[in-house]
């Protein structure tokens, strides 16, 4: 019973944690090709347990039991390899948080195939009732419950918010369970209720200590089934079953990751991330085992499996990246497909690598430049959407050399990497200098590692976008509490010369480059009304002596909807009048001072 409280809680959580906004991003690849690896893997699961000589119910559990990854073991292996945020990461995590969805219908399915002359009808009837319950859960998530966790907050007991959550949790599950659903489908349906409300972030903070106690029990219950001798008498038989998973879940996750259009290193990533067996089969099998679906010798194959597999995946998610650059040195060359490229060639061009968001906004200004560029992608979908806004593209991998040359590399001024992979930026960073040792390279750095390992290559400029982001949001905020621009000016000087600092050692032209925009970012404009009592209404610039009174420019004006700039002395200021200058933050004190006073 502890145990069955564990997987509930654990369901509870993962009901609050849910969030369609983090399957954006990948959508189509999680809630679409999720549920066709899920199919796939249970027909592969159920030619295994044919070979073993199950029969066909036991056969469908056991391509279930495996179809499912660790959650916990992947996203660990993430972080302490440090690429968490990578887009391989986020394919992992959409289809890690589909899978875990999933195991509820699961829960729900499986055991009616015990008796399939009234699985449909119990089907149907547990259809209604799941249908019934999500209505009444929708009517007491936005009427009642949230109402019961403003009074609870408002007594200011933590002990008693925690108390009231458990409850919710356990007794919506337990109410479920009455009602002929699952325990465990009901703790999960009041976790999603509950994360539409304003207390969700309390609610998971709070249940998350109690979650892994009881967590743990369950972890527990499921070792003290494992027996160690049946590990030893069934060695080989465990050894071909973990075999079997780590192949088939491989190369059905690597080929999923390619149909929908991912390439370079993603498929290998994401085959060599998510080919375990997962710790909700646990759960699942231990419904399987309560329903007397699967026997006890099936539950301990699966658990030593998932057991083992569990403790492989960080060593062989390492094997990516070898294996990865193994396959593309022996891999053919493509045809290369050139798109709008002007008739003439390409020459004195700049060459950008990666269509997405930041390589198709840095085209868009270069053509209205009327700058001479083309793009290189790999992605089909991506370089359709290029040739619809008409701009030069090659279809092609840029780590290959006929791409590049198809790119005439050696006429081209500038290089911009702008894809977010550290692996791949390298690759084509080291290809590119081999080519042509004197281009220029600016790359998008993954981290601030990454900034070091570019510069090691000889890339000229690197833009880490999480640094830059996090710079204008302080420049900004620091802006808003009246701080001297050019406080804040030497404040982001200082951080950004830390972190770049190869690239300022190196380069003085690097530094030159930046001291320049430092110096453009002091001569920061800003507005001011002038009002219709104001000293300056009617007054000329010349006539009101702004310059010798303040010390301020003025730049700008603003009139009638119309935008003046470099106005000249004799122009005649009015009330209503936008007045843009620059100056020092003394010299714009005074000049607020002198717009503010009343003739």
């Amino acid at each position: 019973m502890l145990a069955e409280i564990g997987v509930a809680l654990l369901l509870f959580g993962l009901g609050l944690e849910f969030s369609l906004k983090e399957l954006k991003p990948v959508k189509k690849i999680a809630l679409i090709g999720t549920p066709l690896q899920i199919i796939f893997t249970i027909l592969f699961g159920y030619s295994i347990g044919q070979i073993f000589g199950l029969d066909w119910k036991s056969s469908i559990w056991l391509g279930a039991l495996i179809s499912v990854s660790s959650t916990m073991v992947t996203l660990k292996t993430l972080m302490s390899a440090g690429l968490l945020g990578t887009l391989s990461s986020r394919v992992m995590i959409g289809m890690l948080l589909v899978q875990d969805l999933a195991i509820v219908p699961m829960m729900i399915i499986l055991p009616q195939l015990n008796d399939l002359s009234s699985g449909a009808s119990v089907l149907g009837i547990a259809a209604v009732k799941a249908v019934l319950f999500l209505i009444v859960m929708i009517f007491l998530g936005t009427k009642i419950i949230p109402y019961i966790f403003k009074k609870v907050s408002e007594w200011n007991s933590r002990e008693m918010f925690l108390l009231t959550v458990t409850g919710v949790a356990l007794g919506i599950g337990y109410g479920t369970h009455e009602f002929g659903l699952s325990f465990a489908f009901g703790a999960f349906v009041a976790g999603i209720v509950i994360s539409e409300s304003d207390y969700a972030h309390q609610a998971l903070s709070d249940i998350i200590p109690l979650r892994d106690v009881f967590g743990l029990l369950f972890f527990t219950s499921v070792g003290m089934l494992l027996n160690p001798m049946f590990l030893l008498d069934n060695f080989w038989l465990i050894l071909f079953l973990i075999l079997s998973v780590v192949f088939g879940k491989g190369v059905i996750f690597g080929s999923l990751s390619l149909a929908f259009g991912y390439r370079n290193i993603i498929p290998f990533a994401v085959a060599f991330g998510l080919f375990q067996i997962g710790e909700f089969s646990f759960v699942l099998a231990r419904v399987g085992i309560a329903t007397n679906s699967i026997t006890n010798e099936l539950y301990s194959l699966i658990i030593s499996a998932a057991v083992v597999t569990m403790f492989l995946t960080p060593f062989m998610a390492k094997l990516s990246n070898p294996l990865y650059q193994y396959v593309r040195k022996r891999k053919k060359l493509d045809t290369v497909q050139t798109i709008n490229v002007p008739e003439e060639g390409l020459i004195d061009h700049i060459i950008i690598v990666g269509g997405g968001k930041v390589g198709s906004n840095i085209a868009k200004t270069l053509k209205k430049l009327n700058l001479k560029f083309v793009i290189i992608e790999q992605n089909y979908i991506v370089v359709e959407k290029i040739k619809d806004a008409g701009f030069p593209v090659i279809f092609g991998d840029a780590e290959q050399q006929v791409v590049l040359d198809a790119a005439n590399v050696h006429s081209a001024k500038l290089f911009l990497i702008t894809i977010p992979w550290m692996t791949v930026t390298n690759v084509i960073a080291d290809m590119i200098l081999k080519m042509e040792k004197d281009i220029h390279i600016v790359a998008r750095a993954e981290s601030i590692e990454h900034i070091n390992q570019l510069h090691e290559r000889g890339v000229y400029q690197v833009v880490q976008p999480e640094l830059e982001a996090s710079l204008e949001f302080n420049r900004q905020a620091l802006l808003h509490l009246n701080i001297p621009v050019s406080q804040i000016q030497k404040f982001t000087d200082e951080i950004r010369k830390k972190y770049y600092t190869p690239l300022y050692s190196s380069e003085l032209s690097y530094e030159i480059i930046k001291k320049m925009e430092s110096a453009s970012k002091l001569l920061d404009l800003n507005w001011f009304e002038i009002e219709e009592n104001s000293p300056l209404d009617g007054k000329t610039i010349s006539g009101a002596d702004i310059r010798n009174k303040t010390g301020v420019s003025v730049v700008a004006v603003f009139r009638n909807g119309k935008m003046i700039t470099n106005p000249r002395p004799d122009s005649r200021l009015s009330g209503k009048n936008m007045v843009g200058v620059i100056g020092d933050f003394a010299s714009l004190e005074k000049f607020k001072e002198l717009v503010t006073l009343k003739n």
